[in-house]
């Protein structure tokens, strides 16, 4: 169980999609967002960044992609600090592994995670995969998580590789702009609402948090629980904020 000092808080943000082609302006777009941490840095026990931080990301043995100096310096100073920064890998980022974790000191979920803040049970995810409510990309994340799949990439010369994958990047994203991927179904269709109810029926949790779906949403599951979409930071520039009493989620407009 997490304990929070007085006064301090804990932060929650998700789908910053750094370097998304959909983005006309990447450096205004990275500062905005380590604005944010700028903002919040003298009042933070903990960082949640609950995954698709990055559009993409892969590492090579070697070579990392280029770009997001401004962020990964300024989560370096959280963790220099003291700050404890947990990073969950999304689907666009689900090829973060060691590098963050040795050069910036953060800590890596590649999946949901179950913790106590303050005699409070949340149950964090980014949200993508969970249940048997998306098949296709569940078949695609198998596929995207294969140790073989990941060996042949890594075989491929990064220019061609990064290039290839920016490609799909754009294409995943202009088609889930196009459809009502960012428009809120219903309870009785939300597939992670759907999900926490199933994990409800099991073990009760007091806050499920998600990042994902591009939606901001709080509001109560079950008997005596909440559920809460993070937003993003490509146009709601949303986040979450746990008090040691409440949660709530704001937004940033500097």
């Amino acid at each position: 169980m997490e304990l929070q000092q007085s006064g301090k808080k804990i932060y929650f943000a998700s789908d910053v999609h750094l370097g998304a082609p959909s983005i006309k302006d990447h450096k205004a777009h990275e500062k905005y967002f380590v604005d944010w941490l700028d903002y919040i840095k003298p009042t933070t026990a903990a960082l949640y960044l609950m995954g698709d931080i990055f559009d993409f990301w892969y590492e090579y043995h070697h070579v990392v992609p280029r770009g997001f100096t401004r962020f990964l310096g300024k989560i370096a100073e959280f963790t220099d600090s003291g700050i404890p920064v947990y990073f969950f890998t999304g689907n666009h980022d689900i090829w973060v592994f060691d590098y963050l974790p040795k050069e910036i000191g953060v800590e890596v979920y590649t999946k949901p995670v179950s913790v106590e803040l303050n005699g409070k049970k949340f149950f964090l995810a980014h949200g993508d995969g969970l249940g048997p409510y998306d098949k296709g990309y569940n078949v695609l994340k198998k596929i995207f998580t294969s140790r073989i799949l990941q060996w042949f990439f890594s075989r491929l010369h990064p220019n061609f590789a990064v290039e290839l994958a920016k490609r799909w990047s754009s294409h995943s994203r202009l088609k889930n702009e196009s459809s009502e991927g960012a428009k809120y179904l219903g309870e009785d269709k939300e597939f992670l609402m759907l999900y926490a109810k199933d994990v409800l029926m099991k073990e009760h949790y007091d806050y499920f948090i998600f990042g994902h779906r591009h939606i901001d949403l709080h509001q109560p599951i079950g008997q005596n629980s909440q559920f809460i979409y993070l937003g993003d930071w490509v146009k709601i520039r949303s986040y979450g904020v746990w008090d040691g009493d409440k949660f709530e989620l704001k937004y940033y407009k500097k």
